[in-house]
């Protein structure tokens, strides 16, 4: 019932404010990658798996996907269980109390440790796809619901380290799959990160085609 009276108010709360998904997500993944560089300085293997401290966005405009992927600690099994799987996290109640009745602080999202769920402003499904050092690499799947999956990744370990977030995004969030508008909201919203942040762009380029018979004159 928690999960989704705290579904309702961010998707009613915030839906003027969409692009705020963005913002928690490069926060996230920016507190992913100061967690490793922490571990690393006692342990020295910690970078071992992937050395690249950055963040990556890219979007699938044929598949309607936006992923945002961090080179950071990771998760285990039991850190998307915990982290994402239940809104246990003490400061729930108090932000769903902080929001009910009153005009919506923007600011209140991410100091609740719920920002996570900002996703289902702009998704209907999201995969998580985790790799920490201690642990397989996992797939975690939830709708805006409060029922989710978990498994191990059959594909293995394709990250090394780190946090792949894939948003499937609803037919009226086209906006997040434009190269400029993120390019806009990526500017903004990384103004105090202090890791790379890179958008894998598209761009459409003519190539001219020889035909057989200029080729056969070439050999």
């Amino acid at each position: 019932a928690e999960v989704n009276r705290l579904m309702d108010i961010i998707i009613n709360s915030l839906y003027k404010n969409k692009d705020i998904f963005l913002r928690e997500l490069i926060s996230n993944g920016s507190d992913a990658l100061d967690k490793i560089r922490f571990l690393a300085v006692s342990d020295e293997n910690a970078l071992e798996s992937k050395k690249e401290l950055e963040i990556k966005i890219s979007f699938d405009q044929d598949e309607h996907t936006l992923t945002i992927t961090d080179s950071g600690v990771g998760m285990t099994k039991a850190d998307l269980v915990a982290n994402l799987g239940t809104v246990a996290k003490s400061g729930t109640t108090n932000f769903v109390e902080a929001l009910s009745g009153q005009s919506t602080d923007m600011n209140l999202i991410g100091q609740f440790g719920v920002g996570f769920y900002s996703v289902y402003l702009v998704a209907d499904k999201v995969r998580v796809t985790s790799k920490n050092n201690d642990d397989d690499q996992y797939i975690w799947e939830s709708t805006a619901d409060s029922s989710f999956t978990i498994a191990k990744d059959p594909r293995g370990d394709t990250l090394g380290r780190g946090t792949e977030i894939t948003l499937y995004l609803k037919e009226d969030a086209g906006e997040f799959l434009d190269q400029h508008n993120l390019e806009e909201l990526i500017k903004r919203y990384s103004e105090f990160i202090t890791f790379p942040i890179s958008l894998y762009k598209s761009k459409t380029e003519e190539v001219t085609v020889e035909d057989d018979e200029d080729e056969e004159e070439a050999d």
